[in-house]
């Protein structure tokens, strides 16, 4: 199985692929390489038609995708509060030191609930901002209220917008591969869009 495949981890586990993704990859720091956006656009596509047999009904899917986020963002802001920065040392895990940092000026420029909700919709970003909003002593009960909500807007929106598609697009199975690499595109364009203005403050900075 590849696991950069969002049509694989499906095509193993079923809806249980959205309960394991999205808990690695909300909750555990070696899961931001996972497909978390793919993977919920691909399981709302298939709740609407089936390719190669693989079909997903649509309330597992929601609701292995939500608890997943859910309990994956509590976690990690769990193990952030008792590991601290260790955990985003730059020398050890510098991908994800980057993102600590993006993810820190988020927490700075927003504050608590909207760097947690928009963090959702960055790749690698939502990986971080959990554990360091542990890190930085958010309180818990502001906490899991702005993550529960991030996390149902981010995994439920995603998925009935791919059952939308599906709904409305006849033979959408033939597109299937396009559109999940539109999606991958699209999801990074938040992230690019971060980095860019962190560049041009940099530069006015200077």
């Amino acid at each position: 199985m590849n696991p950069l495949s969002a049509h694989d981890w499906l095509d193993t586990l079923g809806p249980a692929a959205l309960l394991v993704v999205m808990f690695a990859e909300t909750g555990l720091l070696i899961g931001f390489f996972l497909p978390g956006d793919s993977l919920l656009f691909t399981a709302g596509l298939l709740t609407a038609t089936s390719r190669d047999g693989l079909h997903i009904p649509l309330v597992p899917a929601l609701v292995c995708a939500a608890a997943g986020a859910l309990l994956g963002a509590q976690t990690g802001y769990l193990i952030g509060r008792r590991a601290g920065p260790v955990l985003l040392d730059e020398a050890s895990r510098p991908k994800l030191h980057d993102a600590a940092e993006r993810a820190t000026a988020q927490l700075n420029r927003y504050g608590v609930p909207k760097a947690v909700v928009l963090g959702r919709f960055i790749p690698i970003v939502r990986t971080v901002v959990n554990p360091l909003a542990g890190t930085l002593g958010v309180p818990v009960r502001v906490f899991t209220f702005w993550q529960v909500a991030g996390g149902l807007v981010w995994t439920l929106g995603i998925i009935l917008a791919g059952r939308a598609v599906g709904d409305r697009v006849p033979s959408i199975d033939r597109y299937l591969l396009p559109m999940i690499a539109v999606v991958v595109v699209l999801s990074f364009v938040p992230l690019l869009l971060e980095l860019r203005r962190s560049r041009n403050g940099g530069a006015r900075v200077r």
